[in-house]
């Protein structure tokens, strides 16, 4: 039974990454179009900047995505439930990532602020690893 639980747990902490690494490659895409084609910035310091604010901040917000996929993954794991599907899991996240600030970075009027952008992000995250929740093993 512990064995299980540990299985279980080693799936959440690979997905957590996994996580990671998809919200970030998003992120950083996402980056590098709005430094070349949204941003006017006629120095190249000034364009290094921008690209690598840009780059910080997606970063960040994937490590933030990951604790939540840990968090929500651990507490599954807590309750007997495992998690499958998950490298599908990741790109769906990544996906949804990218397509929330490419229309935040086209349509600045999207843009709800710092606060509702995380509450959709945790929200997502949290929804998406629910998604591939296992049924629970037999006992």
């Amino acid at each position: 039974m512990a064995g299980d639980s540990s299985n279980r747990m080693k799936i959440v902490i690979y997905y957590a990454v996994w996580a990671i690494v998809c919200a970030a490659a998003a992120g950083i895409l996402i980056a590098v179009i709005h430094t070349s084609w949204f941003t006017y910035i006629p120095s190249r310091s000034g364009l290094i900047d921008s690209l690598f604010g840009d780059a910080v901040t997606a970063l960040g917000m994937a490590a933030g995505q990951g604790a939540i996929v840990l968090l929500t993954g651990s507490v599954l794991a807590h309750f007997g439930r495992g998690l499958e599907r998950t490298v599908l899991l990741g790109l769906l996240l990544g996906l949804f990532d990218f397509v929330m600030y490419f229309v935040q970075m086209a349509f600045p009027l999207t843009e709800l602020g710092w606060l509702p952008d995380i509450a959709i992000l945790v929200g997502v995250t949290v929804m998406i690893t629910l998604y591939g929740m296992a049924p629970r093993s037999a006992v």
